[in-house]
């Protein structure tokens, strides 16, 4: 069972993403320097969804954010897409 599109607004313009994945790499994309080197993983499990993001050291921070309020916001909107569909899904950073 897929998580379905979802339209995500930003300056007045629509976004149209067919998955959580493409969301992802677009808001990670958004915030590091150099996103062609973003590695991106997904693990499905029968009731999860595991993504590992690797990262360079220095880009880390970035996408952690300060506190880790950035992270948690990720996560948060990952898990509420993903809930409305009997999912969970897991964000893991790595370097």
């Amino acid at each position: 069972m897929g998580i379905p599109h979802r339209f995500l607004r930003a300056a007045g313009e629509a976004f149209i993403f067919q998955t959580v994945e493409e969301f992802l790499r677009y808001v990670v994309g958004s915030l590091i320097e150099n996103p062609d080197e973003m590695i991106l993983t997904r693990i499905d499990n029968p009731r999860k969804v595991i993504f590992q993001l690797k990262l360079r050291k220095s880009e880390i921070g970035k996408v952690i954010g300060r506190q880790g309020r950035t992270v948690a916001a990720i996560r948060a909107l990952l898990s509420a897409s993903a809930s409305r569909h009997g999912q969970k899904v897991l964000l893991q950073i790595d370097e």
